[in-house]
């Protein structure tokens, strides 16, 4: 098959780029929670950047691979193990028939990734291999992974190009944190004061936060005349302020439409130094226009295919 299930880790997923087109039937995209680090993992092993990958959470999984490939692991250090030796994160590792490839428990950061040469080939489900676990479609049985699941790989040749190549530094992930936020689309709903405090106040992430929200604790934003609304859409990273006052940031399993007002959305550069803070981490706001954040995604995107000529990989994607 591939790739067998040992352990599970605490939640392990199949997740690629997205589920796009679909939000309108009330599918969210799922997909990663650190993008960065699955378009990395799979830029590694010569994969175009939105193939599917394993997403572990917290503790990783242990698996055995079936024949001779390549895999890299990236995101949050769970201090990958290959036959019992350490290997190395964001790194091009070669193994054989039944290798087994053990991941403990997150050493820094949440979201940790394994990309394997040709990608995990479950299924497409509305265009998309991610994993779905509302609505249970999408990689493998719309689940999570158990022991004994075996995953289909796709075949791949005997030789990974450029492989003396194959090796990036892993980004540093802190626990107290600056989210650029762009305003909207209900931030006129709330008070001169409701906005200062928004971003003069340190928010701490709260241990409910999970891949559909990270949950914030800290002064309540203040609003004019209540914060209900008309359901409408929501991106990921829409910051949410529902009754309570306290913000709620929408991540990759966020509901389709929503309706409390939303102050505004974190740019998509910022997000995967958001959703790879602990329990207990700060968080801070600072508002941006619309003209910065464009500016800072193209300098992001820039930056990703940087890194991916330096592995010697040309991606057709960007």
């Amino acid at each position: 098959m591939g790739l067998k299930i040992m352990q599970p880790g605490v939640l392990t997923t199949v997740q690629d780029a997205g589920r796009f087109g679909h939000q309108a039937a009330g599918f969210s995209v799922s997909g990663p929670m650190d993008t960065d680090a699955l378009y990395t993992a799979n830029i590694l092993v010569n994969n175009p950047p939105d193939f599917a990958c394993l997403e572990m959470v917290f503790q990783g999984a242990t698996v055995v691979f079936d024949r001779k490939t390549w895999f890299a692991v990236t995101g949050g250090d769970m201090e990958p193990k290959l036959n019992g030796s350490p290997v190395p994160m964001y790194r091009a590792v070669e193994v054989k028939a039944g290798d087994t490839l053990s991941c403990g428990v997150a050493k820094t950061g949440k979201y940790t990734y394994l990309a394997v040469a040709g990608g995990i080939d479950v299924p497409q489900v509305m265009g998309s291999r991610s994993t779905n676990l509302k609505c249970k479609i999408g990689g493998f049985q719309g689940r999570k992974l158990a022991f004994g699941d075996e995953l289909p790989l796709a075949v791949t040749g005997d030789f990974l190009d450029n492989f003396y190549r194959k090796h990036l530094e892993a980004p540093a992930y802190t626990d107290s944190v600056e989210l650029r936020v762009v305003p909207g689309p209900q931030d006129g709903m709330f008070t001169r004061q409701g906005l200062q405090d928004f971003t003069a106040e340190v928010y701490t992430l709260l241990p409910e936060s999970d891949r559909m929200g990270s949950r914030l604790s800290g002064k309540a934003i203040e609003s004019k005349a209540g914060v209900d609304i008309i359901s409408d859409a929501i991106a990921f990273g829409s910051v949410q302020i529902p009754a309570s006052g306290t913000p709620i940031i929408l991540l990759a399993d966020r509901q389709t439409t929503g309706g409390y007002a939303k102050i505004g959305t974190v740019i998509s550069p910022d997000l995967p130094k958001l959703v790879q803070c602990r329990p207990g981490a700060e968080i801070r706001f600072r508002f941006v226009t619309v003209e910065e954040a464009n500016k800072l995604y193209k300098q992001h995107q820039k930056a990703l295919r940087k890194i991916a000529r330096k592995t010697g990989f040309c991606p057709r994607k960007w």
